[in-house]
């Protein structure tokens, strides 16, 4: 799809349909485009659309301009409006327009300066909003092209440039969730990994063995019940001198729970718990195009979670890289140990930071339900920054304690720590047994288990893979000093 500035009027823009984002009973914003556009939108005020949040009415255009539809697209009352009530409708418009057989589409930027706020936020939905998952199954209506009305500047180019990186990540992201396990296996996520590697993007792949060499047992304990090899992916983009900040991603491409086995309602679903591990190929993909002035280390752990002859058994003892020996006492619990061995790894590059994200807990649901990422950490510049990030563009965290006494639920009589702690308190035992790992590096845990499928669709987030952490991180990457 072509995105691109246009340096003229709306009356002029030769398109299928033209967006007129409009605040709730505001008759007189887009006077200045002529009698018959303006006669045209009171008309429409006064008997069919009323500027409410997500409403649209596709019309007529009047016969003196170029465009040949309006779209009035509702942004409700103007005290309210937010740059996400602005992606929601920007989501909400161009997939109504997709819907209505619409090709070539234009936005106007009239109305974001009465609001101060950018129209990147309107074309950021727009494209979010216009995503489908079409690998197995044809669509025939798509979009062609949007043209943002506006004159050219340095700060416009820079974010339309910015948004077209950032969607395309998310977007990419949202095939790897998407895609069904047995074509998303640890070997193709290796694969689309490598697809990145460029110039600034690095990229490298250890097998079992380098794994087995460097003491990774507690995730290599995961992938024993698979026929599937494990792949533990390692990228590094230095756009800068300084310490790397390490993102690890949880990428169980399959969960099934192992000998814990899961119930089968919703199983299908579990492809999606190597989320984390996309989130952080799709900041990684981001960075490298944009040339991030960050630099940042990926470290996605990928494995299947299957039952089998060789599976990993609850009793078992494993030992992770950092010397720690962790009793199982659920081998659906078995997302951490992956993440637990990548943390160890990360301290090899003496990083400034570490971030884990991760679909790690049904527990995170139970708490939060699908509105917000867990968060938990040890370092609160880090945790600060993280929720700065999370509110400018709604993948909204919620903290949670790392009480000191949350280590007690982990004791294990016959090893260092279990890798459970029972059901009271499932959600911050599991990132208090990250933290043991984590040891005194700055590091933050983010649960993404309520947020990463979407169940229910929104303007800007189809059903499915949400692409989540994608914007959370590069935001915070971007705001980090």
């Amino acid at each position: 799809m072509n995105i691109h500035i246009e340096n003229v009027m709306e009356i002029d823009c030769v398109c299928d349909a033209l967006i007129l984002p409009v605040t709730q009973g505001d008759a007189k914003l887009y006077d200045t485009l002529g009698p018959s556009v303006s006669k045209a939108i009171r008309k429409a005020l006064s008997k069919e659309f009323g500027g409410k949040r997500n409403e649209v009415l596709l019309i007529p255009a009047p016969e003196d301009i170029r465009p040949e539809r309006i779209l009035l697209a509702g942004l409700g009352e103007k005290k309210n409006v937010s740059a996400e009530v602005v992606r929601q409708a920007g989501g909400r418009a161009a997939s109504y327009l997709r819907d209505m057989g619409m090709k070539k589409i234009a936005l106007s930027t009239f109305v974001f300066p009465h609001l101060d706020l950018l129209p990147m936020d309107f074309v950021e939905g727009s494209v979010l909003g216009l995503y489908a998952y079409t690998k197995y199954k044809g669509q025939k209506k798509k979009i062609s092209s949007i043209t943002v009305l506006a004159r050219p500047s340095e700060e416009i180019e820079d974010g339309l440039a910015w948004t077209k990186t950032v969607t395309s990540s998310v977007c990419f992201a949202r095939d790897l969730v998407n895609t069904p396990a047995n074509d998303m296996s640890p070997s193709q996520l290796a694969r689309e990994a490598l697809s990145l590697k460029r110039k600034n993007l690095s990229v490298k792949v250890l097998e079992r063995g380098n794994a087995l060499k460097a003491g990774m047992g507690a995730y290599l304990s995961v992938a024993k019940g698979s026929g599937e090899p494990p792949k533990f992916i390692i990228l590094e983009y230095e756009g800068s001198k300084e310490p790397p900040v390490v993102l690890v991603g949880k990428a169980v491409t399959f969960d099934s729970g192992g000998i814990s086995l899961k119930r089968p309602e919703g199983m299908e679903k579990m492809k999606y718990d190597m989320a984390g591990g996309a989130a952080v190929l799709g900041v990684m993909k981001a960075a490298s195009e944009a040339r991030l002035k960050r630099h940042l280390i990926g470290i996605v752990p990928a494995t299947e979670n299957l039952p089998g002859g060789k599976a990993l058994k609850p009793g078992d003892v494993v030992r992770t890289a950092c010397g720690k020996n962790v009793e199982i006492i659920s081998t659906d619990a078995e997302g951490r140990l992956g993440v637990a061995d990548a943390v160890c790894y990360a301290k090899r590059f003496k990083p400034r930071a570490i971030i884990d994200i991760a679909t790690l807990t049904g527990a995170c649901s139970v708490a939060l339900g699908h509105e917000a990422i867990a968060m938990m950490g040890n370092d609160r510049g880090l945790l600060d920054i993280i929720k700065k990030a999370g509110e400018a563009t709604y993948e909204r965290v919620w903290e949670m304690p790392l009480f000191e006494e949350y280590d007690d639920y982990l004791k294990s009589d016959i090893a260092d720590v279990k890798n459970v702690g029972g059901r009271s308190g499932s959600l911050v035992t599991a990132a208090a047994f990250l933290n043991q790992f984590a040891g005194d590096v700055p590091w933050v845990h983010l649960d993404i288990a309520g947020t990463a499928w979407v169940e229910k669709e929104r303007p800007h987030m189809p059903k499915g893979g949400s692409g989540v952490g994608v914007r959370l991180l590069l935001t915070a990457m971007r705001e980090m000093t």
